[in-house]
């Protein structure tokens, strides 16, 4: 059971805003970003907003919610790292981790519907797994750009403590905000 769950079925309109809301965080997120010289993947705080919003939305409207932010930049609005758009964007070498995000989305939601959110052990395990999942697509499709050889060092090593943070920030929240719900 996500935070936003009840035993009542919310409504459409209700959904519909969570989503909108949980898209428009995400897109902020991205803006927090920093190049890295030497890759074409930046450092951002998407990972985090991506985290967040399958754990409060659960699997289906965190899928949702990731996937109309990829929308919004396919139509053309600045929402990716660094204000970028368009289907360049999405198709160039940091196409995979957007799309990464729809996974990890879905699976930290499902986690998190499954149980995952009782004991921090457990939080922690499933947003690695949904932070791995963004991983699992982000470096092959990198690798095509940059080759296999060099998507590690510049594709994964460099975020690993990033991420490690990101992750214990969102444990954290999610702590938090179980125990008082």
């Amino acid at each position: 059971m996500t935070i936003f769950s009840s035993s009542k079925q919310k409504s459409l309109t209700w959904n519909i805003t969570l989503v909108l809301m949980a898209s428009l965080f995400i897109a902020l997120s991205a803006q927090i970003n920093i190049p890295i010289p030497f890759s074409p993947v930046p450092v951002t705080a998407q990972t985090l907003a991506i985290l967040l919003t399958g754990a409060f939305l659960g699997s289906r409207l965190g899928s949702y919610a990731v996937a109309l932010y990829l929308f919004q930049g396919f139509m053309g609005l600045p929402v990716f790292a660094g204000g970028k758009s368009g289907l360049p964007a999405l198709l160039g070498p940091t196409g995979g981790y957007l799309l990464g995000f729809v996974l990890a989305a879905y699976l930290v939601g499902w986690f998190m519907e499954h149980g995952w959110n009782k004991g921090i052990p457990n939080t922690i395990a499933a947003l690695v797994l949904g932070n791995l999942a963004i991983y699992l697509i982000g470096l092959p499709w990198l690798a095509l750009y940059i080759g296999a050889e060099a998507a590690l060092p510049m594709g994964f090593a460099p975020f690993i403590i990033g991420d490690l943070v990101k992750i214990i920030l969102v444990a954290g929240v999610l702590t938090v905000e179980y125990r008082s719900s």
